[in-house]
């Protein structure tokens, strides 16, 4: 029997008036943006029939979420209900006599009552913005009728309060159990774990299985973000380590007009190759992360755009010359105590001291002034037909180039955090402006230094890596959370 099967899991019946935002709340709720799972419309009606959208860990339904028709004739549907029950307040069977009517009349509050009377809790949702009339007042007593364990959600859709809010809140205050406020447009993950965590507070007969859910979503949550930092290290020891070539002849090695086309398609090349590597990285965030919305292709333009001579783009990414000068002063004092450990101690620490110095002054000096490429002309080839040269370019000379493309990935990565499933709109991901490396603390700036440094030379360093990934992976929780950077 259906009231056996629901009792085995926790279930809650999304309800309310047409256009109110139920489906927007289970998109965001559940992380789903696609309208052939979820359709979120701003026509009238639009959920026809009741869906149910199973929460599923190792194949197992955990929790289920059932997104069901609106209210459309709640003030009716009252009066018939009364009428059919009689004197007092009607139940339960009133309510599946009601549910179990002859006709099509009530088609919608019938489709919406039945997964109530099959034994689901209530999550009503409401737009605070709108007037509170007499429909509402309606659905809110017909709803109490049910006796479910019932949840209100103050849906602020972009934000959006109204004058009536308070007397909203007085009204749900009477018929539910709990109210809260959420808005399918922009929560985040923290929002919506506590809208779960609210469940607790009015399903008492799953209590063990919502609290054994909420840890598997918190689990999960941290699974990914450690995927997403994995990805991040890829992108940046594969940018870091980029070069591409091209062999010439000499003859066009000497005629400039030659050459300079061949460095024009060697740096196309170059960017092409950094934003496909970026492009990777975006794709596995989006993957992870579920949005199918966000677009993420790689634009080679933004990157062949950086100016690190401009002002802008130093106040914005990438660190300051002073916090740049540190981190290269101290992870060139990691290399240099490597010195002293090979030489058993003899130099005293000179290595650690000479090879913090030696960096610090390479970072000041270099910090505003960019090569925008290396170019290197490699051993001379020598063919049938010829000699030939090969011209080989990246990564770019900067130091402060790895704390800007870092920056650009996190910029992109919080704006991946920030955008809620219950969005119809299709996006790219673009860098905002916000940088967050300069506000790193220094011990986490000197790890991402040591192994950027490992990444520029083309050296594998497996430790170095293995520290950077931790580091990367605490300032990803900290834009989780929100924390970690500022608007530029």
């Amino acid at each position: 029997m259906k009231d056996r099967m629901e009792a085995e899991v926790p279930s809650f019946a999304v309800v309310g008036r047409v256009n109110m935002g139920k489906s927007a709340v289970i998109a965001t709720l559940l992380e789903i943006d696609d309208n052939e799972l979820v359709r979120v419309s701003a026509t009238p009606g639009e959920t026809t029939r009741c869906q149910v959208h199973p929460v599923v860990f190792d194949g197992r339904e955990c929790i289920r979420f059932i997104d069901t028709p609106g209210f459309s004739q709640p003030v009716e549907a009252m009066r018939a209900i009364q009428e059919l029950h009689g004197a007092g307040t009607p139940g339960l069977d009133t309510l599946r006599r009601f549910v179990e009517g002859r006709g099509e009349a009530f088609g919608d509050e019938k489709r919406l009552l039945g997964p109530l009377l099959d034994g689901a809790g209530v999550l009503y949702v409401v737009d605070p913005s709108r007037p509170l009339r007499d429909d509402f007042l309606a659905e809110m007593e017909i709803l109490r009728w049910t006796g479910r364990p019932r949840l209100a959600l103050l849906n602020r859709r972009g934000g959006a309060t109204g004058p009536d809010e308070e007397r909203w809140r007085e009204k749900l205050g009477g018929a539910f159990n709990l109210t809260r406020t959420f808005d399918a447009h922009r929560a985040r993950f923290e929002e919506r774990l506590r809208l779960l965590k609210s469940l607790l507070e009015i399903e008492e007969e799953h209590r063990d299985l919502l609290e054994r859910t909420i840890e598997l979503v918190q689990r999960e949550w941290g699974q990914r973000r450690e995927l997403a930092a994995e990805a991040l290290v890829d992108l940046l020891r594969d940018a870091l380590g980029l070069r591409v070539s091209l062999t010439l002849e000499e003859v066009d090695l000497r005629v400039e007009a030659r050459r300079r086309r061949a460095e024009e398609l060697l740096e196309k090349q170059y960017f092409e190759s950094l934003a496909g590597h970026e492009g990777r990285c975006f794709s596995k965030w989006l993957e992870i992360y579920r949005h199918h919305l966000l677009k993420a292709d790689g634009d080679a333009a933004a990157f062949s755009g950086i100016d690190l001579e401009s002002a802008e783009t130093w106040s914005k990414w990438g660190l300051d010359r002073g916090q740049l000068t540190l981190a290269a002063g101290i992870a060139g004092g990691a290399a240099g105590l490597a010195v002293d450990a090979a030489t058993g101690g003899l130099s005293h620490g000179a290595g650690a001291v000479l090879g913090a110095l030696g960096t610090a002054a390479a970072a000041w000096f270099k910090g505003g002034k960019l090569p925008d490429l290396r170019m290197d002309l490699g051993g001379k080839l020598t063919a049938g037909t010829g000699d030939r040269r090969q011209l080989r370019m990246g990564p770019p000379r900067n130091p402060n180039f790895p704390w800007v493309l870092l920056d650009g990935a996190l910029s992109r990565y919080a704006q991946v955090l920030r955008r809620a499933h219950g969005r119809r709109d299709e996006a790219r991901l673009k860098g905002d402006g916000t940088g967050f490396a300069r506000h790193f603390p220094s011990d986490r700036r000197a790890v991402l230094a040591e192994w950027f440094g490992a990444c520029l030379k083309g050296r594998a360093n497996p430790a170095a890596e293995a520290a950077a990934y931790e580091a990367l992976l605490e300032a990803l929780e900290e834009i989780a959370e929100e924390r970690g950077g500022t608007d530029g």
